[in-house]
C-alpha cells in the first residue's frame, strides 16, 4: 500500500515507518525535520503546530492510508493533537482520502468535551488500582493534554472519514512482542504499558480491519 505517516521522527513513528518499509509499503514520511529520519522513503517537511494546507495535501494525495504518531513533545506543546489532527482531516477530505489510524490515550473516554459534555463517570477496563492511583496522577499531570487528546477524538467522530484511535497506556522502547491485548471502548483490564513497536504494529494491522473503523480501541501488553 501507500501509506503517508505523521510525526515520523517521534517513538512510534519511527517504528511505523520501520515496520512499514519491511513490510513492502510505499511510505511518505511527515516531518518537520527531514534530517532527523534516516528511512529511504519520500519526505515531506510540515509543521503540525502551524500547518501548511498545501504541503499536508501533497503528502495525502494518492495515498491509500495515513497513520499519526502525533502528540506532544514536551509539556508546553499544548494543543498539537487537536490542531494537527484537525489539518490532517482538511487535507484528506481535500484529496479523497478516506482512511486514518492514530495513536491516542488509553482511559480518555472519561474526559469531558464539547461533543461529549456527559461521558461515561468510569473506564469498565480500568481496575481499582489503575483508576483509583494511576489515572489520578496521570491525569493531575498529563491533564491538558488528555483533554486535547479527546477533543482530537471528537474531531474524528465528525469527520466522516473511516478512522481509529489506538489508546496506548505507558509506552515504553522494549523490543516488540507481537502478543498485546485490545479492548473495544475501554481500557484494557490489567493492562499498563504497551511498546511503541507493537502499538505501531497493530496500527499497520488495523488499516485493513473494518472492524476497526470508527473505533477507539485500546491496546496493552
Amino acid at each position: 500500500m501507500r501509506l503517508t505517516i505523521f510525526a515520523a521522527t517521534g517513538g512510534i513513528g519511527r517504528q511505523l515507518v520501520r515496520q512499514a518499509v519491511a513490510a513492502g509499503h510505499d511510505v511518505t514520511a511527515v516531518v518537520r525535520n527531514p534530517q532527523a529520519l534516516t528511512a529511504d522513503v519520500r519526505k515531506v517537511t510540515a509543521d503540525l503546530a502551524s500547518p501548511d494546507p498545501a504541503a499536508l495535501r501533497s503528502a495525502v494525495r494518492g495515498t491509500d492510508a495515513v497513520l499519526s504518531g502525533l502528540g506532544p513533545r514536551g509539556k508546553g506543546e499544548f494543543g498539537i493533537a487537536s490542531r494537527g489532527t484537525e489539518a490532517i482531516i482538511e487535507a484528506m477530505k481535500a484529496t479523497d482520502v478516506r482512511r486514518i489510524v492514530v495513536i491516542s490515550v488509553a482511559g480518555i473516554s472519561t474526559i469531558p468535551t464539547p461533543g461529549r459534555p456527559n461521558p461515561p463517570k468510569r473506564d469498565p477496563g480500568m481496575g481499582w488500582f489503575m483508576r483509583n492511583v494511576l489515572s489520578p496522577m496521570a491525569k493531575a499531570r498529563l491533564g491538558r493534554h488528555y483533554a486535547d487528546v479527546a477533543l482530537m477524538e471528537d474531531l474524528l467522530r465528525d469527520s466522516g472519514l473511516d478512522w481509529t484511535a489506538v489508546g496506548v497506556p505507558l509506552l515504553t522502547d522494549k523490543p516488540p512482542t507481537g502478543t498485546y491485548r485490545t479492548a473495544y471502548g475501554q481500557s484494557v483490564r490489567g493492562g499498563n504499558r504497551i511498546t511503541r513497536a507493537d502499538a505501531a504494529h497493530f496500527m499497520l494491522r488495523a488499516i485493513e480491519r473494518p472492524e476497526t473503523i470508527g473505533k477507539s480501541i485500546a491496546i496493552a501488553n
